[in-house]
């Protein structure tokens, strides 16, 4: 599970770095464009697959946020035997997921579709 969650750690970043800079990159220039070009941008996020990329895109930054606490906590020099290790990973695990499915739910209830 530690090996896991740290192989996940740098997936998440690199995800966060080349698909997050890609979105925020898409996003100036459709903004800076035009009144079309900003609307093809809001048009493929907001399609199927789009909701997927952002879902997928706010998962690798709340699990990367969970798991760097786990790197600062274990940086303590605590937890290092195998039953701590697997459930602070196993924790950070569950945090990222909890916290992407609040951070939807309220983005949801705030569009009003919930």
């Amino acid at each position: 599970m530690h090996m896991t969650m740290s192989i996940l750690h740098r997936a998440t970043g690199a995800a966060l770095l080349f698909g997050g800079l890609t979105i925020l990159t898409w996003w100036l220039v459709a903004a800076a464009t035009s009144a079309h070009a900003y609307q093809v941008f809001l048009d493929c996020l907001t399609s199927p697959l789009g909701w997927v990329v952002l879902v997928g895109l706010s998962w690798s930054a709340f699990q990367h946020l969970s798991s760097g606490v786990r790197h600062i906590v274990m940086d303590t020099v605590w937890g290092f035997d195998k039953r701590t290790t697997r459930r602070v990973a196993t924790a950070a695990w569950v945090m990222g997921l909890v916290l992407t499915i609040a951070f939807w739910v309220i983005i949801l209830f705030m569009r009003g579709v919930i």
